[in-house]
């Protein structure tokens, strides 16, 4: 598993249309946009890498006030072991007419071989 899989699934639970990158469909009326930020080495054995951390980007986006959908996120991803890096609102987009709100989260994974 890794943490864009893992975020597809608990943000679909939520019913919120979810993309990874960009959102390709029309927009819905609230909808994210999954982006990764790093991915890195943190934990080393043998010299060889043991966890792998992954950090993304969660964007929400919502014509209304996205307080209660950032709340329900929020309380998913604490369950889910999602360490929260940073909340931030980014602005509202007027030609869109979206508000605009970003979720950092980071998650560290067991290194698996190939």
């Amino acid at each position: 598993m890794n943490s864009l899989i893992e975020l597809n699934q608990i943000i679909s639970a939520l019913n919120i249309s979810v993309e990874t990158g960009k959102f390709s469909e029309e927009p819905a009326y609230e909808y994210m946009v999954v982006t990764p930020l790093t991915d890195t080495f943190a934990l080393y054995g043998d010299d060889l890498p043991l966890r792998n951390v992954e950090e993304v980007r969660i964007s929400i986006f919502c014509k209304n006030n996205y307080i209660a959908l950032k709340n329900r996120l929020t309380t998913a991803l604490i369950k889910a072991g999602f360490v929260i890096t940073d909340r931030r609102y980014v602005g509202h987009e007027d030609d869109t007419g979206y508000y605009h709100y970003a979720i950092d989260v980071a998650k560290d994974y067991e290194v698996e071989e190939e």
